[in-house]
């Protein structure tokens, strides 16, 4: 495999950024890919109730006993567009009344459990109230993230006017579902150096791409590197909940990789590629080559400047023990949190009820005051300082103060000095793609690769790393290092890698919760000039509107749920909301009352 450092020309890679198509369910299929024992009969409650042309006996494919059959309601109880959480004894299902037939599927997200019951129905799919993750309410499969899971359905039907579902009972307990894989066929040594695709990262754009290759018959061999040491893990939950361990936070087990034949080489970083050669290079020595590859290695924290640097207890939240340490370090000590970004503010939030103090250092006047505006960014430091925690805005940090080398003070430029056992920062990040620098992929100004739509060299690239063109900003090229956009990226990359084209029609959804409450954020709103308050900023129950111009551009709220995932819906399907739209006060239009 030698000769890998010949010096490549500049090559542009690529994400095709599109929202990813209906799977398609084969006629008299389940959604797991096997024979239906509900193969004749409608898939979803139509009044008509089976067809006459399978014979296939139920007991062939399932015993009886692992089922529950329940009648639920009076076929007039729904109206059209309604939802209804109904108990059927072994569990629930949730009910959905859509153009005169019904449909029964899980009631839960599979993503963080919310119940679908108070999301948004619309045009054959329902989305989560919490996060925005999408089903096709006829096959449960997950249409928009986040989640990796679809959600079980069930077989209705009626008779005598009674609604009548019959569902298995595991699936009710469990309420969700795998999508079904295709299989490794090739015959591969695992220190076989040549792999077909090669994912640098485990998050969500690199563990979704896995996966949407295998569902979509993909047979060829999938290498997935990490430099982390665990499996996937839900790293947005880190600074939200500091005591969990990698296992309580796992995304996908050892063993599902390995039954799905999905290799994953941890504690591997890459430092060198050789874009001519179709070659990687690890900083073990190691070098793989492959046929396709998708770079999705995320971001890193930025480099603060101050004096002090060999200072113990200075954490950045990367890893399951990163958070472990802090909880542990900051009990009944002294914590200071350097940087308003979400993670610091969530940080600071957890450890309020362990740590003797909390101070936060920011730049700006008022946390958020960029992302969301300075009138929410002054009523979510007010939930802050009712909750003891000391803000220093318009600061930045001068020095750290070791005694033994373990931290002891924290001195401002200001030359206040603030008394810290623990420091965390929490000061914006940085694109993690130094080992590209002589690779020729081609790299704007602060490190983030720039992706289009013409793909050269079998490369990909997804996730926090990348610019990429964005419709609504009329294919501007945009950053957007959000959880649920990397999941995007990383489908839209499989089904790239597949010769399958889609078009990107996602709404970017983020969340941050402190102390108890959510904010909810869709879409993208840098550069707003205008922010539209409906509700009570002090009250924390509110949704805010961002404009450019005369149109509506993202939305964020607290405890006025579903509407962001209802903006989404709006949004999502093209539409435009104006600013006159949502300076009347009346939003009734936006809020769903479809469900029971």
């Amino acid at each position: 495999m030698g000769g890998c450092f010949s010096k490549p020309k500049p090559v542009e890679v690529k994400v095709e950024l599109s929202l990813m198509e209906k799977e398609k369910e084969v006629d008299g299929l389940s959604p797991n890919g096997k024979a239906s024992p509900f193969a004749d009969c409608r898939p979803n409650g139509a009044l008509g109730h089976s067809s006459d042309d399978d014979s296939t006996p139920l007991q062939a494919y399932h015993k009886s006993r692992d089922y529950v059959e329940a009648s639920v309601c009076h076929v007039k109880d729904l109206e059209n567009g309604q939802m209804r959480e109904v108990d059927l004894g072994s569990g629930r299902a949730l009910l959905i009344k859509e153009h005169g037939e019904f449909s029964a599927l899980g009631h839960k997200c599979p993503h963080y459990g919310a119940p679908l019951v108070k999301g948004v129905l619309s045009k054959g799919h329902v989305r989560c109230p919490w996060h925005g993750a999408c089903f096709n309410i006829a096959t449960g499969d997950i249409e928009d993230f986040p989640g990796l899971d679809c959600l079980p359905t069930f077989q209705v039907r009626v008779e005598k006017d009674k609604v009548i579902i019959r569902a298995n009972k595991q699936a009710l307990q469990s309420q969700k579902r795998s999508k079904a894989m295709a299989r490794c066929s090739a015959v591969i040594n695992s220190n076989t150096c040549f792999t077909h695709v090669l994912i640098i990262g485990s998050g969500p754009a690199g563990l979704v791409c896995a996966e949407t290759l295998r569902q979509e018959g993909f047979t060829d061999r999938i290498v997935m590197c990490t430099m982390d040491r665990h499996p996937p893990y839900d790293r947005p939950k880190l600074s939200k909940s500091l005591d969990s361990t990698a296992e309580q936070l796992r995304l996908r087990s050892m063993d599902f990789l390995q039954d799905h034949d999905i290799e994953l080489l941890t504690e591997k970083e890459v430092v060198a590629l050789d874009v001519k050669m179709r070659c990687v290079t690890f900083e073990d020595g190691l070098r793989m080559e492959y046929r396709k590859l998708f770079i999705a290695t995320g971001n890193k924290p930025k480099a603060l400047n101050y004096n002090g640097k060999d200072v113990r207890n200075v954490f950045h939240v990367r890893t399951p023990e990163d958070a472990n340490s802090i909880a542990r370090l900051a009990n009944n000590k002294n914590a200071v949190i350097v940087g308003t970004s979400f993670v610091g503010m969530e940080v600071a939030a957890a450890l309020t009820d362990k740590a003797h103090s909390v101070s936060i250092i920011g730049v700006e006047t008022v946390p958020f005051k960029k992302a969301l505006g300075e009138k929410v960014g002054k009523a979510i430091m007010k939930l802050f300082e009712v909750n003891r925690v000391k803000f220093y805005m318009l600061n930045e940090v001068s020095e750290m103060i070791g005694h033994h080398g373990q931290l002891k003070e924290v001195v401002l430029k200001s030359g206040k000095v603030l008394r810290a056992d623990v420091c965390v920062v929490g000061a914006g990040c940085v694109p993690a793609t130094s080992f590209l620098k002589q690779s020729g992929v081609h790299m704007d100004s602060k490190g983030f690769i720039t992706v289009n739509k013409t793909n050269v060299d079998s490369i990909f690239a997804g996730g926090d790393v990348v610019t990429f063109p964005f419709p609504p900003r009329n294919n501007k090229k945009v950053n957007i290092p959000h959880w649920q956009m990397a999941h995007v990226h990383g489908r839209v990359a499989a089904l790239s890698m597949m010769g399958r084209v889609t078009e990107m029609k996602t709404v970017p959804y983020f969340w941050s919760a402190m102390f108890g409450k959510t904010i909810r954020y869709a879409g993208y709103g840098e550069g707003f000039d205008d922010v539209i308050i409906q509700g009570d900023l002090d009250e924390l129950r509110f949704v805010a509107f961002y404009t450019r111009g005369e149109e509506v551009v993202a939305v964020a709220s607290m405890n006025y749920d579903p509407i962001v995932s209802r903006v989404v819906e709006v949004l999502g399907s093209g539409k435009t909301i104006k600013k006159r739209d949502v300076e009347t006060g009346d939003i009734s239009w936006l809020i769903d009352k479809g469900s029971q």
